[in-house]
C-alpha cells in the first residue's frame, strides 16, 4: 500500500521530535514522486553571533531532508540509510523568515545514493546549494 502525500508527511514531522531537528524547528513541508522538502525558521537559534543564518544549521537542514529522502524512496526493510559525505556552498545570507531545502535525486543507486538539495529563501532565492552522499547498508 502507497501512503498519501499527507501520511508520509506526518510520518516524517512525528520522528522529528526529540531530534536535532525539532531542536531547530524543521518541519517536512512537501513530498512528490523524485524530492521531499523542509522548511526551518531563521531565527536566534540558528544564526551565527553576527545575526545571519548560520552555515552549520543550514547543512543540518540539508541533510535531514536529503537523508529523509533517501529513506523514504530505499526499501527500509533491508536496508538502513546512513549520511557519509556532505558539501555545502553559501551564495547568500538570510536574517529572518523561512528557508526551504528541496531535496532531489542525481543517483539512486542500490548502495550509494547522491541527491542535491536546494536551500531557499521565501522568494525562491538561493541561499545554499548542498550535495548529499549516503549509502544504504543491509539489516543483518
Amino acid at each position: 500500500m502507497q501512503l498519501s502525500r499527507e501520511d508520509v508527511l506526518f510520518e516524517a514531522n512525528k520522528v522529528c521530535k526529540n531530534t536535532l531537528m525539532e531542536t531547530l524547528q524543521i518541519e517536512f513541508v512537501d513530498f512528490g514522486e523524485d524530492f521531499v522538502t523542509a522548511k526551518m525558521p531563521v531565527n536566534s537559534r540558528v544564526y551565527q553571533p553576527d545575526g545571519v543564518l548560520h552555515g552549520g544549521a543550514t547543512v543540518a537542514l540539508a541533510e535531514s531532508v536529503g537523508s529523509f529522502a533517501a529513506h523514504i524512496f530505499l526499501n527500509l526493510d533491508e536496508v538502513f540509510v546512513r549520511g557519509i559525505e556532505i558539501t555545502a556552498n553559501h551564495l547568500k545570507s538570510i536574517r529572518e523568515g523561512n528557508v526551504y531545502a528541496k531535496a532531489t535525486f542525481i543517483h539512486r543507486g542500490r548502495t550509494t545514493q547522491l541527491l542535491q538539495i536546494h536551500v531557499t529563501d521565501e522568494d525562491g532565492n538561493l541561499i545554499s546549494l548542498c550535495k548529499l552522499t549516503t549509502i544504504a547498508l543491509p539489516k543483518k
